[in-house]
């Protein structure tokens, strides 16, 4: 973990980021940084009509990140890790599959104002999972707005990330197949994941627990 303040953890809705984040939060003493997703208020309107609800839902999603990325990068003095469910450059992702084309003009004039004063991770950590174990974990979860999640959008989601981080070079990168294993439950599963995380390393590293 040397020279490590700062680490994200990514992954399509269901992947399990929150999970995972409290458990490097308790295992190496470190701050957390939880999206508040749950504060937008045209989150299930998106969900029951994307195409006349995106554009709302995306640009408050991109307002709130970025105050809570200005907050959370203050000097901490309690703390020698920072650990956050989300990128701030997720939004891009979402946006591109949810807007119109003039909609994301707009969209990317405001982004490339806010971007600048947005630091890189030290670490992103990017949980990889099938669509079908996605829709299983969202169903279990049972949050009501959810429901209204269809597997083909939720498929363009797990297509765009994969695509997203094949070019990722901005941090190192770990990405994780986390279909097969479950880091919550699963002692085994968990310490595995985490000794992968403690181990320094530059570009991509690839961890297949179970060999797919």
């Amino acid at each position: 973990m040397r020279n490590i303040y700062y680490i994200a953890v990514e992954g399509v809705i269901g992947v399990g980021k929150t999970s995972l984040c409290s458990i490097i939060g308790e295992y190496f003493s470190a701050k957390i940084v939880y999206e508040k997703f749950e504060e937008n208020p045209f989150l299930e309107d998106f969900y029951s009509d994307r195409e006349r609800f995106a554009f709302q839902t995306q640009l408050y999603f991109l307002l709130s990140r970025y105050r809570q990325h200005q907050d959370m990068m203050q000097v901490e003095l309690f703390h020698k890790l920072l650990v956050s469910d989300y990128m701030f450059v997720k939004d891009k992702i979402f946006a591109n599959i949810t807007l119109s084309d003039k909609e994301l003009v707009l969209y990317n004039s405001v982004v490339t104002l806010l971007e600048r004063d947005i630091p890189n991770p030290d670490l992103v950590i990017y949980l990889q999972s099938t669509t079908d174990r996605l829709m299983e974990n969202i169903r279990a979860r049972g949050r009501h707005y959810e429901e209204l999640i269809t597997d083909d959008y939720l498929q363009q989601l797990n297509d765009a990330y994969n695509d997203f981080f094949l070019r990722y070079e901005s941090s190192p990168l770990l990405i994780v197949n986390s279909t097969d294993i479950d880091f919550v439950n699963d002692d085994k599963d968990r310490d595995n994941l985490l000794s992968k995380i403690r181990q320094p390393f530059s570009g991509t590293r690839y961890y297949n627990p179970k060999g797919l």
